[in-house]
C-alpha cells in the first residue's frame, strides 16, 4: 500500500529534480523515489568484489560469528 509522504525542499533543488522528472517523463514523486533507491543500493549493498574479500578474511568472520553468538545470548550492549 502506497503512503503519502511530506518532503520540504528549496526552490533549487525543486525545480533541479523536477526538471530531471521531466525528461525521464515520468512524475516528480517517482523520480525521487528511484534516486533514493538507487542511492540506497550503491550505499549499503556490497559488490561482488567486496562480498569476495569478506568472506576471506578468516579474523573478520570469526568476529562475526562471536558478535552473533553474543547477541543470540543476549551478551554484551547493544545500542
Amino acid at each position: 500500500m502506497s503512503k503519502t509522504v511530506t518532503l520540504r525542499l528549496n526552490e533549487r533543488v525543486y525545480e533541479l529534480f523536477r526538471r530531471l522528472a521531466e525528461r525521464d517523463n515520468r512524475p516528480l514523486s517517482n523520480f525521487i523515489e528511484t534516486a533514493v533507491l538507487r542511492f540506497i543500493e550503491v550505499e549499503q549493498f556490497v559488490d561482488d568484489f567486496e562480498m569476495e574479500e569478506i568472506e576471506a578474511s578468516k579474523s573478520l568472520n570469526e568476529s562475526i560469528r562471536r558478535g552473533h553468538r553474543d547477541a543470540e545470548e543476549k551478551r554484551g550492549q547493544f545500542a
